[in-house]
């Protein structure tokens, strides 16, 4: 698959390179990616690098593309967003952002941006795109509510993060549903939002 850059000319995804190394490794030094991203911590340039050689590449030969958000088209990686195959019409979708950029609804855009691309018809043509997380990932969640993903449930123990079993929720979005916020995700989605805005 040729790597394709995706821009709405306020979000630039674009393919990660040994360039960005640097970056990906200062940026997964933050103690909320570790948290929540199923990378090695303490997370190392070597770790970067891998990322880069065993996901990047191979993913984008195959159907497992990976963008890395920028806030300008050659600015530093400030994100990152993929799409991993799960059959040849259905994938998941995983992402992380830097603290210094979030609060500005710039993943949803991405995430809207992929999902538009893995939909289309010359793009990867898939019908359905899968998005999980760990319980308490509340930011995660909230993204994925905005850009239309549905709430499927709860998995427990359903993945592994460094040898540890944890719960995760569940949603995913078909490329038959309208664009725009999902609503039926449960009230405790809502709370946790509204808790959210006040500590702010």
């Amino acid at each position: 698959m040729d790597a394709h850059a995706l821009s709405n000319g306020m979000v630039w995804l674009s393919i990660p390179t040994a360039a960005d190394i640097d970056a990906i490794t200062e940026c997964c030094q933050h103690p909320s990616i570790g948290e929540w991203v199923t990378i090695p911590v303490p997370y190392t340039r070597d770790n970067a690098q891998t990322f880069i050689d065993d996901i990047v590449r191979p993913g984008w030969a195959g159907h497992s593309p990976t963008w890395a958000l920028r806030l300008y088209q050659d600015g530093p990686v400030v994100g990152m967003i993929g799409l991993g195959e799960r059959d040849e019409s259905a994938a998941e979708i995983g992402y992380w952002l830097a603290p210094s950029a979030r609060s500005r609804g710039l993943m949803t855009q991405a995430v809207n941006m992929v999902c538009d691309y893995g939909f289309r018809p010359n793009g990867l043509a898939l019908e359905r795109i899968s998005w999980r997380a760990f319980v308490g990932n509340y930011p995660s969640a909230a993204v994925a509510r905005r850009a239309g993903f549905h709430y499927e449930g709860l998995s427990r123990l359903g993945s592994l993060q460094r040898g540890r079993r944890r719960d995760h929720w569940l949603a995913a979005r078909l490329s038959t549903d309208p664009s725009g916020p999902a609503l039926d995700w449960p009230a405790e989605f809502d709370r946790a939002l509204q808790s959210a805005r006040e500590s702010r």
